[in-house]
């Protein structure tokens, strides 16, 4: 009887390799996009919708320069407008998707120039490579067969690279002795300058933002301004702005002249101002549109201009005031037909508050019964007002335009029209309580704004530095020259092969062929001169 040992339980299957953790995915997913990120075709696609995003900052008013080009176009496009201003197209350099767009570009060239420069820095400081095994094989090369011991040839070619300054390396290698030299660092080191160039910019460009301001105003002539955000019409200040930060600086609008072509185009703004410091004595200059007043990090600029009304309001019992102006919007630039408001709000001896509504034609003339204006120069100023008596809303605490009257009061009947007439200079508008309304004259005013940008000098400086490593990188080459010194086949002299490759700047061949030409003739004046029997090896090309 034979007995059989039990049958042992199979071996369970080893269990699987556990995957990776949740914590080495998140790693190799976060370093995957970030290697996204900082290549260079990225950054390189990041410029290109920089430079697109900014195209509507060219094309569209924008707030910071212009208040009033928006308030046209959104008046020109009513349905078009809010949209747009929805998307911040009137505003496209301080919107989220420009700045995000900005943003990722810092971070990208940042991430993509540093190690790139750090690179060079250790190349710069790395011999020139070996000689390729077989240096025929290379785009431009050729055989000498010279009548010189080995070590003696690639003397006279390492002189010769070095006068042409190439880095020269002699190494003793497999085949023979032979030599590697280079030259042509610079352009390489024109890219890392013209990209960390470009980043210097981005950075100068983001500091003006941030320590940087800007105010917009009107100014009538015989008026002034201090440098105040509570005196500017609209402002705009960096994050790291305060208002004790700006620079105490006042400026007085003197007198205003416009000139103008045949055609009515404008020819040139000047505005002679005196500014100084609040406790100081003004000094006299005159600024123009392109022509700005330049300070210490700050500049003055004229941006507009437009006529300011005044008039003569006498109220019964022999309250009067004169010379109450106030700046009317033009609403036509051709023409500078301007449209505004005038509120007087505490009168002694009315009850009711006052405002004046009018439309404003430096040339006037009657068209159809309308007042319109044919010429931007004030030739005969015409007037057409509206008198409104009423309740104003000035203290119910609800924002208004200075510009305008607020039309809801209007609309609720809290304001009333008592009267409307077309002025000359020098008519009267009579209201039925008596009091009279005089057109006594006009002014231009100056649309002025002050800017202070601390990135200024550093933007120029990158700029200057972008352009001059992007010349390195278009015009230098980036050269190699290896040559290899063989022994003679028993006649003594030695076969010298020469090989080049070139990255950058054009054509080689003439350069290798000049090379070639001008080593033979060295290699001939240091050797004695060749017999009849020491062919020479026809080039390789």
């Amino acid at each position: 009887m034979t007995t059989t040992a039990p049958r042992q339980a199979a071996a369970a299957p080893p269990p699987p390799p556990a995957g990776p953790s949740a914590g080495r995915r998140l790693r190799a997913l976060l370093l995957r996009q970030w290697r996204r990120l900082t290549a260079m075709r990225t950054a390189i696609v990041l410029l290109f919708l920089l430079a697109l995003a900014a195209v509507p900052g060219s094309l569209l008013p924008q707030r910071s320069l212009s208040q009033n080009n928006v308030r046209q176009y959104l008046a020109d496009h009513p349905d078009l407008g809010p949209w747009l201003d929805r998307l911040y197209l009137f505003d496209v350099f301080s919107s989220p998707w420009f700045a995000a767009v900005y943003l990722l570009l810092f971070i990208s060239l940042i991430g993509c120039v540093v190690p790139r420069a750090l690179e060079h820095a250790r190349a710069l400081r790395t011999p020139p490579p070996p000689a390729p095994r077989n240096l025929l094989r290379l785009p431009d090369s050729t055989e000498l067969r010279v009548p010189a011991a080995p070590a003696a040839a690639l003397d006279v070619v390492e002189e010769e690279l070095r006068v042409r300054r190439y880095r020269v390396e002699r190494r003793e290698g497999v085949r023979g002795p032979e030599l590697s030299a280079e030259k042509g660092h610079l352009k390489e080191t024109g890219n890392l300058v013209f990209h960390l160039s470009l980043l210097a910019l981005l950075l100068a460009l983001a500091g003006g933002k941030l320590w940087g301001y800007e105010g917009s105003i009107l100014v009538t002539e015989g008026q002034g301004f201090c440098n105040s955000f509570q005196q500017y019409d609209t402002y705009s200040a960096g994050p790291l702005v305060d208002s004790g930060d700006l620079s105490p600086l006042c400026v007085d609008l003197e007198q205003f002249t416009a000139e103008y072509e045949e055609n009515l185009t404008a020819a040139s703004f000047t505005a002679d101002i005196r500014y100084g410091e609040p406790s100081a004595e003004g000094r006299p200059t005159t600024i123009g549109v392109n022509d700005p007043l330049r300070l210490d990090g700050d500049r003055v600029y004229v941006t507009g201009h437009g006529f300011t009304p005044c008039f003569t309001v006498e109220v019964p019992g022999g309250t009067s005031f004169e010379e109450v102006c106030a700046p009317f919007l033009p609403s036509d630039q051709q023409t500078l037909a301007s449209e505004g408001a005038l509120k007087l709000p505490d009168i002694p001896g009315r009850e009711e508050q006052l405002a004046l509504r009018g439309f404003f034609a430096p040339t006037g003339s009657m068209q159809g019964g309308l007042l319109t204006s044919v010429d931007p120069r004030p030739l005969a100023p015409q007037v057409a007002l509206q008198a409104f008596s009423g309740y104003l809303g000035l203290d119910s605490g609800l924002p208004q335009s200075v510009y305008s009257l607020d039309a809801s009061q209007i609309e609720r009947g809290r304001l009333t029209e008592v009267g409307s007439a077309n002025l000359a200079v020098g008519e009267t508008m009579d209201l039925p309580d008596g009091t009279r309304i005089t057109f006594s004259g006009v002014k231009e005013f100056a649309a002025m704004q002050l800017s202070h940008d601390p990135g200024q000098v550093w933007v120029l400086a990158a700029a200057i530095t972008l352009l001059a490593g992007l010349l390195g990188m278009l015009l230098l080459r980036r050269e190699r020259v290896f040559a290899r010194a063989d022994p003679g086949a028993g006649d003594g002299g030695t076969v010298l092969s020469l090989a080049s490759l070139t990255r950058g700047g054009g054509e080689s061949g003439s350069r290798f062929a000049l090379l070639t030409d001008d080593l033979r003739t060295a290699l001939a004046s240091a050797a004695p001169a060749r017999t009849a029997s020491d062919p020479e090896v026809p080039p390789r090309d």
